[in-house]
């Protein structure tokens, strides 16, 4: 089930037809409102989600998605103003998985979803989904998607869900922040690395003491500190 949150009706009953005429479930609904409302009878695989809202803009949709247990891990992609480096950043910093400047056509939005549920949903070659990763005082349990620090549960959204096991997966590895963009986030979003440092802030403000196992190294990128 795919949900598309976008004010323009003629628009939105595309983008639902487009979809449901690729063989995926889709529903429409035009504001922040209605979106909360479907959320509370079903949780879809994914959201396309407009910027520019009547009640409340996209952002701060997101941010409350990404707030919320129940939602914090739907992939959302953003649907920008063309051209709109400010709304981009902006998406993606907020935890959006993808974004898509407006006018887009009908097919790019099908494989923009499709490469970002695969991203999702699909474990990458050679990793073993089964496998508790520790580190210290922090553990990722890999096949039920959990982190935890000391015992207590910490809830990350999907990008810093995948930022923290890359870099547990290869302690002591330094990644440049180009590296990072394109292995996470999937796409090549040149000049565009204080997304990466933003994603790092929030993720070791939510490690609490573990975030400290995330070094900086100047004028490189980030790694994690080897076990010990």
């Amino acid at each position: 089930m795919i949900f598309c949150v976008e004010d323009e009706q003629n628009i939105c009953e595309l983008e639902v037809y487009t979809l449901q005429s690729v063989g995926m479930e889709a529903q429409g609904c035009g504001s922040g409102r209605e979106l909360f409302a479907l959320l509370e009878k079903q949780v879809p695989e994914l959201i396309v989600l407009d910027i520019m809202l009547p009640d409340e803009d996209g952002v701060s949709i997101l941010r409350r998605l990404r707030a919320d247990k129940r939602y914090a891990n739907i992939p959302v992609i953003m649907a920008t103003a063309k051209g709109s480096e400010f709304d981009k950043v902006k998406g993606l910093d907020s935890g959006a998985d993808d974004y898509i400047a407006k006018p887009f056509g009908m097919l790019e939005m099908v494989a923009r979803i499709k490469a970002v549920l695969r991203r999702c949903a699909a474990p990458r070659p050679g990793e073993d989904e089964g496998e508790i990763i520790r580190i210290g005082q922090l553990e990722v349990n890999q096949l039920e998607h959990k982190v935890s620090v000391n015992g207590s549960d910490v809830v990350l959204t999907l990008k810093e869900y995948e930022l923290l096991r890359k870099f547990l997966q290869h302690p002591g590895i330094v990644f440049s922040r180009d590296k990072l963009l394109n292995d996470i986030w999937g796409y090549e979003f040149s000049g565009e690395t204080r997304t990466v440092d933003v994603h790092i802030r929030t993720l070791r403000q939510k490690l609490g003491e573990a975030g400290e196992l995330i070094e900086t190294i100047r004028g490189v990128g980030y790694r994690m500190a080897a076990a010990k």
